[in-house]
């Protein structure tokens, strides 16, 4: 897998946009949003917002994360996962809180920690 260094401002989104493919790893020192297709691994500093077009298959570690696509992959969530009305998660999170939308689907386990 190739390893893909976003380098934008501290407060800049990058972005991968729909009908991109990307294989590999991100890591990212600010927001990040993923409207495309992403299969490999994401580190972000901050909030990571998948669309409805999104299709990723992916170990994800971030502050926070709003999912309104499709997810297959276990998640670190620091701060707030956010599952919205729509979206489909197949993998398990830790998770500092959770917030579920109804027509939310979430396949796996879940840990609730403060940390």
């Amino acid at each position: 897998m190739a390893k893909t260094e976003i380098t934008s401002g501290i407060n800049a989104i990058s972005r991968i946009a729909n009908g991109t493919k990307i294989n590999g790893e991100i890591t990212s020192p600010s927001d990040l949003r993923i409207d495309g297709e992403f299969v490999g691994k994401i580190n972000c500093n901050g909030r990571v917002v998948v669309g409805e077009t999104a299709q990723i298959k992916a170990e994800i570690e971030c502050d926070n994360l709003d999912l309104f696509g499709n997810i297959e992959g276990n998640l670190k969530i620091a701060g707030v996962l956010s599952l919205m009305n729509g979206c489909r998660l197949k993998g398990d999170i830790k998770v500092g809180k959770l917030v579920v939308e109804l027509g939310a689907v979430f396949d796996g386990n879940c840990f609730m920690s403060a940390e």
